[in-house]
């Protein structure tokens, strides 16, 4: 029993940090601010910081010897059972780390820590398979700095065999591994593609809802829509995407997809298995940027989100910004200006209410502005056309004649080119488009 409540204790741990020639110290504050927030996700409780200046960081212990040892007191002082550095670490960097703090000490970096928190929060098939994908292609080449019993021996006579068998024996199943996940992926991502292009043919317009972990993506989308899903004020509560229709005050649906929340050094393998998740942002014809207004900051979140949608080839497209979480007040030096410059800007709570109602005016304003007034001529032995009009775009009026059904409605470029024939001066309305 002693054992089990031992084992149910969350971990202390150790926040390290580097102050480089490309960091400052406030930008290492806000950054070990979020760590612990990360570890706090995770189930861990952290019990000191420990930082360091150095122009480059050192190849062996990235923080140096004296300030390794320093790190080896104060985990020996304070039963710390973790260390988790800021920056990545090398497999070497690792294995040496882990000998100067003792045993019983685990050093793991940012990207090891986000990893364990997306397996924790995993919860469909495809967002497990993901995760554990991303962990064995961040896995594989530390494997020589976890334990004696995974490491080689240490070469010569007397010292070569078991230990390096098991650790090539251990390689080759983790990449036997990693090719049968990346087979299962992307079966997966085949089924999802079908399911977009059904979505595509409908002609439902679709609004990806992206932006910085915790800024509050999933209370949004569950304010509109009622989707139900998980809202926590925690990192990457929400893991895997939910996608629900709503429809807009003018009777238009659109479909709303909430995404896996952005954070600062995203481990790269994430956003490589998390591609075809992370495709509805680039696919979406509306992206939604959420920012947690009340956060100092702000901006460097926002500019985080936006160069990882750059990277993701998702840039260009019309978006909407969205300033949440007003109620807690609005962080010194909240740009104005963005306003005056763009009508695409619009300041929330979506715990509240507060200003949801222009959330959805300015939502609706770009999602018309794409459609234009066309007048439809549909002949009686084509009357299933009228079907795909309804489907496909918003019928504002119908009337029936002896040869035929004359239409009115709100079209896009989409569905304008697929029924051009059935326009009423279709030749007129296809050169009005070719201008534009």
């Amino acid at each position: 029993m002693e054992h089990e409540n031992k084992m149910k204790q969350p971990d202390r741990a150790i926040l390290v940090g580097i102050v480089t020639q490309k960091e400052t110290q406030q930008m290492l504050d806000r950054s070990m601010d979020e760590l612990e927030r990360l570890l706090s996700t995770a189930g861990g409780v952290c019990v000191a910081r420990l930082t360091q200046n150095k122009e480059a960081p050192d190849t062996r212990t990235l923080i140096g010897s004296g300030k390794a040892s320093e790190l080896a007191y104060l985990c020996a002082c304070n039963d710390v059972t973790l260390v988790v550095f800021d920056c990545e670490l090398s497999p070497s960097q690792i294995r040496n780390l882990e000998d100067i703090v003792g045993d019983g000490v685990r050093v793991i970096d940012r990207s090891m820590l986000i990893l364990d928190i997306f397996a924790l929060h995993a919860v469909t098939g495809e967002g497990k398979l993901q995760v554990e994908l991303a962990q064995l292609k961040y896995t594989a080449p530390r494997l020589m700095g976890h334990g004696s019993e995974m490491s080689r021996l240490g070469g010569g006579i007397g010292t070569r065999g078991p230990g390096e068998s098991k650790l090539e024996t251990d390689r080759r199943h983790l990449m036997r591994r990693v090719r049968a996940l990346e087979s299962q992926i992307e079966e997966m991502d085949k089924n999802r593609k079908t399911m977009r292009t059904s979505r595509e043919k409908n002609g439902i317009m679709e609004v990806a809802i992206v932006g910085y972990t915790n800024a509050g993506k999933s209370t949004i989308l569950n304010k509109l829509t009622d989707a139900g899903i998980l809202a926590e004020d925690k990192l990457f509560a929400t893991l895997d995407p939910t996608t629900r229709k709503y429809a807009l005050p003018c009777g238009e649906e659109i479909l709303l997809t909430d995404t896996v929340g952005f954070i600062n050094k995203l481990p790269h393998h994430l956003v490589s298995a998390f591609k075809s998740t992370l495709e509805e942002a680039c696919l979406a014809d509306i992206l939604m940027i959420i920012t947690d207004a009340s956060d100092p900051a702000f901006a460097s979140h926002l500019e985080v989100t936006e160069n990882l949608l750059k990277e993701l080839g998702a840039e260009g497209k019309p978006t909407l910004y969205v300033f949440n979480k007003c109620d807690k007040g609005i962080a010194e030096r909240m740009s104005i200006g963005r306003e005056s410059k763009n009508d695409s800007t619009v300041y929330v709570s979506a715990l509240t209410g507060q200003g949801m109602v222009q959330l959805v005016e300015k939502l609706e304003a770009m999602v018309m502005s794409g459609k234009k007034r066309v007048v439809y001529f549909i002949p009686n032995s084509e009357a299933g056309v009228l079907n795909t009009l309804y489907r496909i775009s918003t019928v504002e009026d119908v009337e029936y004649g002896e040869s035929g059904m004359t239409v009115s409605a709100l079209a896009d470029a989409k569905a304008r080119g697929q029924l051009k024939k059935y326009a009423v001066d279709g030749e007129e309305e296809e050169k009005e488009d070719w201008e534009e």
